[in-house]
């Protein structure tokens, strides 16, 4: 049964998440606002809101674990698994704003987010406050850089004649499926730890990082496939900021997050690092501003280590 509600979470997860982009895509056009901002801000907010809801619903249900957990194992897979694959299938390019912006961002914020909790072995909502702000400033000067360079977002133009009462209906199908979704996948996870004897912090790091991270993946390979745009590193690494800026910020705004699970400090924190850390000497060496297939498959290598020591 825990496995069906695994799955079922995951589905409507995905369903959820996918009709929130389009109403909220949909929405921002009635109110004029510009395509690149949707894309920045609006489209990556939603694309975070299955992370969010798992986070603050494990975080609500006592299982701090899974919280933090499902944060940590997501930018590791965002950056090993999602990105390691999407190399293999096909080289990414990799522009200048890589190591002059997101890169350094990302980093701050993952050394920042081991400091407060290393501090006192909690997340406090000033703590999760200081993340969302600098999540807000890091969004602020995106956005300046962008009118600069005049870069664009892909954002489906088709959205800008939606009906009212269609955004209504998707904004309803996504909130009832997210908030079920996040609900049982917590649930399900939890019995499946229970079960096979390991703890939440294993399940969160594995099962439910990679469950969330699905959409990344499927999005990533399908557009490397088709060779139809450049992969951008930079939305990956962007969905790693707003996983801590957002997902851990907010929900530790709302309820702060205790670390109950030592491993996460000791263990699971640091692969998160090293995995950042790593990206910068592998698209600087030896061919520059290129991520290839044996870059790609390292990554997935080192992936498959990190799954096979946390089991």
């Amino acid at each position: 049964m825990s496995i069906i509600l695994v799955i079922l979470g995951f589905v409507l997860l995905v369903v959820g998440g996918e009709f929130l982009v389009r109403s909220s895509v949909a929405l921002s056009f009635k109110f004029n606002i510009s395509k690149m901002v949707i894309g920045m801000t609006v489209v990556s907010f939603a694309t975070s809101v299955p992370e969010l809801l798992v986070s603050l619903q494990a975080a609500l249900s006592g299982s701090p674990a899974i919280a933090i957990n499902n944060v940590v194992g997501s930018n590791i897979a965002n950056i090993g698994l999602v990105l390691g694959i999407t190399a293999i299938v096909s080289s990414i390019a990799v522009d200048t704003s890589f190591y002059k912006l997101n890169w350094p961002v990302m980093m701050v914020f993952s050394i920042v987010l081991y400091c407060f909790l290393y501090n006192d072995n909690s997340l406090s909502s000033i703590e999760g406050t200081v993340l969302f702000i600098g999540l807000i400033l890091f969004l602020i000067i995106l956005i300046k850089q962008s009118k600069k360079y005049d870069i664009v977002e892909e954002v489906d133009e088709t959205l800008s004649v939606v009906s009212n009462f269609k955004i209504i209906i998707w904004l309803l199908i996504g909130a009832i499926s997210l908030y079920f979704g996040s609900e049982w996948l917590v649930e399900g996870a939890k019995d499946i730890a229970l079960s096979i004897g390991v703890s939440e912090a294993v399940i969160g790091v594995s099962l439910i990082a990679v469950g969330t991270s699905v959409p990344e993946l499927a999005a990533s390979i399908i557009a490397a496939a088709k060779k139809e745009k450049a992969i951008s590193l930079g939305n990956l690494i962007g969905s790693n900021i707003f996983n801590i800026g957002s997902v851990l910020g907010l929900t530790a705004i709302i309820k702060p997050i205790s670390v109950t699970e030592p491993s996460i400090l000791s263990r699971d924190i640091f692969w998160m690092l090293g995995f950042a850390v790593i990206l910068l000497p592998l698209v600087l060496l030896p061919k520059k501003f290129e991520l290839n297939k044996l870059k790609g498959f390292l990554l997935v290598l080192g992936y498959a280590v990190f799954m096979y020591l946390i089991f």
